[in-house]
């Protein structure tokens, strides 16, 4: 890590962007590092918190109070992360990740997530995949969603998986609990950008201007059983965009119980959103051998809908 340095800007550098005038200068920090200490206000012009676009003048100081190097981002092992394995061999494993666990850390400081877990456990994983944050899992699930997360333990198994999710031949099966009644099954064909007003929210790209970087999403469900005002759903989708499934069964008028964010009923004494990765099918990375790997819901959804039941 770099901290407490400063120097100030040379006439060659005059009228380039900030964050270029840094990636050139600390060629051990990526370019993603070098925005993230810029928007954290780690890096100051002139005694100011300045943006990453922001052209240079010649004379101008710039402070690094602190910015991250590569070798920084590593994933800290934790063996107090429970691991509930649901399948393991030479090249693949697969968990059941509880709600309100992140996946992986942000930042290399935070160990409370499922990935820090997994490089206690299981050390060579935290050199797999392109992402050194990632420990080696190869897809996400939001924190407040349980259920199954798959890990590649080399570089080979991660680079088949990868392929396999770009060629949307990975078919990931669902568990929610919406609000209102459904009688008939079908699909839900969507455009999705992030909200720029309301960070972390995404809505149909169609309401906005210039959405940023707009993507398809194609959600497919069918009802299992209605209860109490509720319709149970087995979810099936292939694309893999942020919220997508929280987000579009929200825009089809059927929000996810507990989901506050995409405005789901809430629940008194259930504090989450009723969201479960129940399976995932795809396969082998070494063998091609098919794949069917289930994660049985939690034991705060099983209550919930005996309760409902009732």
């Amino acid at each position: 890590m770099i901290s407490n340095f400063q120097f100030v800007t040379l006439a060659e550098e005059a009228g380039k962007r900030l964050d270029a005038v840094l990636r050139a200068r600390i060629s051990s920090a990526s370019t993603t590092l070098i925005q993230r200490a810029i928007v954290a206000g780690d890096i100051l012009v002139d005694n100011q918190k300045a943006h990453k676009g922001l052209k240079l003048q010649p004379g101008t100081t710039v402070s690094i109070q602190r910015v991250l190097e590569n070798h920084d981002m590593i994933v800290l092992p934790n063996l107090d992360i429970q691991l509930d394995v649901l399948y393991e061999d030479s090249d693949l494993l697969a968990l059941n990740k509880p709600a309100g666990m992140p996946v992986h850390p942000l930042k290399p400081e935070e160990t409370g997530t499922l990935a820090n877990g997994l490089v206690a456990r299981y050390p060579e994983l935290a050199q797999v995949g392109d992402q050194p944050l990632m420990g080696g899992i190869v897809h996400r699930i939001d924190g407040d969603t349980s259920g199954l997360v798959l890990a590649a333990r080399h570089l080979n198994a991660f680079t088949a998986f990868r392929e396999q999710f770009a060629n949307q031949s990975v078919c990931k099966r669902y568990v929610a609990l919406v609000a209102g009644p459904l009688k008939q099954g079908g699909e839900l064909v969507h455009v999705l950008a992030h909200q720029p007003w309301r960070r972390g929210r995404m809505v149909d790209a169609r309401r906005l201007r210039n959405p940023d970087r707009p993507m398809r999403a194609v959600t497919a469900f069918q009802p299992v059983r209605q209860m109490g005002g509720f319709t149970l759903l087995d979810v099936t989708i292939f694309t893999g965009v942020t919220h997508q499934i929280r987000c579009q069964l929200a825009l089809a008028g059927h929000p996810i119980v507990g989901d506050a964010l995409y405005g789901g009923p809430v629940i008194a004494g259930f504090d989450r959103h009723f969201l479960h990765a129940a399976g995932i099918k795809l396969q082998h990375p070494t063998t091609g051998a098919h794949l069917n790997l289930t994660a049985p819901l939690t034991r705060d959804l099983l209550d919930l809908l005996a309760t409902l039941k009732k």
